[in-house]
């Protein structure tokens, strides 16, 4: 007698493939009532009060205490406790400050980008994520983003100057298995990954043969139990010169 095959088990839904959870510490946006005072042209002041980790996240969180606020933020590179941050129009140019996207110079590297004035944040949020300004134009800010797109957004539109935090994450090497299956554990996943082909007739649609071989094409009809490899695939194998 066969055994469920692994996206099966997944499919059924046991505490063996589910996330342990994120202990969320707090949103990481821009307050809405930052926005509005840099909209009336204010300049605001405000200091590192702590850097912190949030599972779940690569990149470390930041809190900001300015005048009568207090929210976190992505950390960029560069940052230290007790350093001050100066948010505004006419804030400088320096690593950590907030500014809106049209008091920014070209070619700076920038993060935690808003979408639309107000919404706190949309992109290059990621641990070693940044966008570059490339233009100021009459009908807006011109930002690459780390997608590789060029978009033009509204120049109130608040940003971070500096890049994203926890970099690299992924170039740190895992020496053993075990830390490769705690990082697979909190996010949910099974690790090791057994190949189909390795497995033995009754355990996977690819198992079993004297000579294995690679999967066959599934139709989109098939029963959840065939749906494994290529699903509905046009074509497969090598193209033909």
């Amino acid at each position: 007698m066969g055994v469920r095959i692994l996206v099966q088990r997944r499919g059924r839904g046991s505490p063996t493939f589910r996330s342990p959870g994120w202990r969320k510490i707090a949103p990481a946006r821009y307050p809405g009532e930052l926005a509005a005072l840099v909209a009336k042209g204010k300049t605001i002041k405000g200091v590192v009060a702590e850097i912190v980790g949030e599972s779940a996240r690569f990149a470390p969180l930041v809190r900001i205490k300015a005048e009568n606020m207090e929210f976190y933020l992505p950390s960029v590179e560069g940052l230290i406790q007790g350093q001050e941050i100066v948010i505004g129009r006419r804030a400088p140019l320096k690593i950590g400050n907030i500014l809106p996207l049209g008091a920014i110079a070209e070619g700076l590297l920038i993060s935690n980008i808003e979408r639309t004035p107000g919404d706190g944040g949309k992109f290059a949020r990621s641990a070693g994520s940044y966008a570059t300004v490339l233009a100021q134009t009459d009908a807006g800010t011109i930002v690459h983003l780390p997608s590789g797109k060029s978009v033009t957004l509204d120049k109130r539109c608040l940003a971070t100057i500096g890049v994203i935090a926890g970099g690299g994450k992924n170039e740190k090497p895992k020496l053993k298995a075990g830390v490769a299956y705690k990082i697979a554990r909190a996010f949910g996943r099974k690790y090791p990954k057994v190949r189909g082909k390795a497995m033995y007739a009754a355990a996977h649609p690819h198992g079993g043969g004297a000579h294995p071989t690679g999967g066959r094409p599934v139709k989109k009809t098939a029963p959840p139990g065939q749906k494994v490899g290529f699903i509905g695939s046009r074509r497969t194998g090598r193209r033909k010169r």
